[in-house]
């Protein structure tokens, strides 16, 4: 019986244009009525996921940046595994030599040596590349986060490594080019105690070995008191395999990438026909199957 959802953002709950469906957001309030507890597991940082989930008006938990932040629904950071100096030095190094282009992500902002660069990603991301409306909304984005502090560009990424005050918390890599990122992968697992995935075929996304979605989501599961068979994970791509892999039911988006859908329990419609909902709203349906059940048994009896 599902106690428990855990939702992926970009390519699962969110639409290409970084929206919650209305669809979506009423089969969250729903399973939220129903008792059912809703938690975001998210690549992204606190700060730029929590602008699009205050839509559903539903404090929720925050598994944020694949696992290295932990946030609970008052947004108080529970636990956070952050990147020491002599991983990030070696991080570095492998992107350096290979030329791949990346952002150092901390508990404070993200940090870019070119915001048009940025915009690419989120494009590439929302796979939506040759989409106006798209573009011009994420262009929107981005100045506001730069407004606000969130989005920091600089020249000099030295400054932030030798910052005692800047927690490092994750490392997003990306590049076109598909030979670059598989020989920076293999040097990546052989450096150790770092966690890579990616969230789209063009990136690496890099955290401590101990931040990752599973390991997050099962902590809040246990501190809810909940078993991880009571627990449903939906994701679409490799940051999601760690909770995928330990749930009870693991739902595999309509657009997941084959590994994903791999290993999945059960495979949903895309971000762009409501998968999540569909997910939610047949797991809502079996949950009242069992309850009509086991009121027919104690009448019964």
């Amino acid at each position: 019986m599902v106690k428990l959802i855990a939702l992926d953002m970009d390519g699962t709950l969110l639409t290409p244009h970084h929206d919650i469906s209305r669809r979506n957001m009423e089969a969250i309030n729903e399973a939220m009525k129903r008792g059912i507890q809703v938690v975001v597991a998210t690549g992204r940082a606190f700060y730029e996921a929590h602008g699009i989930i205050r839509q559903l008006n539903t404090p929720l938990p925050y598994i944020c940046l694949n696992g290295a932040e932990v946030r609970n629904e008052s947004h108080e950071i529970l636990a956070t595994n952050a990147l020491n100096a002599e991983l990030v030095h070696k991080v570095a190094d492998v992107f350096r030599s290979e030329d791949i282009f990346y952002q150092i992500y901390t508990d404070r902002a993200i940090y870019t040596a070119d915001v048009e660069r940025d915009i690419q990603i989120f494009m590439e991301l929302a796979g939506e590349e040759n989409n106006p409306a798209s573009e011009k909304r994420i262009r929107g984005f981005m100045e506001e986060r730069l407004k606000s502090g969130t989005l920091v560009e600089t020249d000099d990424y030295r400054t932030i490594f030798e910052n005692e005050e800047e927690n490092i918390l994750k490392l997003l890599a990306s590049s076109p080019s598909k030979p670059k990122l598989f020989r920076a992968r293999n040097e990546l697992y052989d450096i150790g105690n770092l966690a890579v995935s990616s969230s789209s075929e063009g990136n690496i996304e890099l955290t401590h070995e101990n931040a990752q979605k599973g390991i997050a989501l099962t902590d809040i599961a246990n501190i809810m008191n909940i078993d991880m068979k009571d627990v449903m994970a939906v994701g679409d791509n490799l940051n999601d395999i760690s909770m995928l892999k330990r749930v009870g039911m693991a739902v595999a988006m309509g657009n997941a990438a084959s590994e994903v859908k791999a290993i999945a329990d059960k495979v949903t419609e895309s971000n762009t026909e409501d998968g999540v909902a569909i997910a939610i709203e047949e797991a809502l349906d079996l949950l009242e199957e069992k309850q009509e059940a086991q009121a027919g048994d104690l009448s019964e009896s």
